[in-house]
């Protein structure tokens, strides 16, 4: 069987616009791996929101990558100070992964 090494999946839901900041906190954590996925529609407590095809302003994104439980600390510690100017939404899960030693 092969083996498997517990890292910690984290996701952050993002305005489009605020990605490559994002990108740069992952970065300055030496977090080598990430994809952003895009968000067609979702809601909130305010209501409903859907893409903005015209300007991307409004646009979502989620921003996914798999660390070790350190750099996902570090991660954290950094996009804190985000999370209530940009409304951004950070989850963190365990999961197993091959190859850990790419994490």
């Amino acid at each position: 069987m092969v083996k498997t090494v517990q890292r910690k999946r984290i996701e952050i839901l993002v305005d489009t616009p605020l990605i490559p900041k994002i990108i740069k906190l992952v970065k300055d954590v030496d977090i080598s791996g990430w994809s952003v996925i895009k968000i067609i529609s979702g809601g909130n407590r305010e209501g409903r929101w859907d893409h903005d095809e015209v300007t991307g302003a409004a646009s979502k994104s989620i921003v996914l990558m798999i660390a070790n439980q350190e750099k996902a600390n570090l991660l954290v510690d950094k996009v804190a100070p985000l999370l209530e100017s940009h409304g951004l939404l950070i989850t963190i899960g365990n999961v197993e992964v091959v190859r850990g030693d790419r994490f």
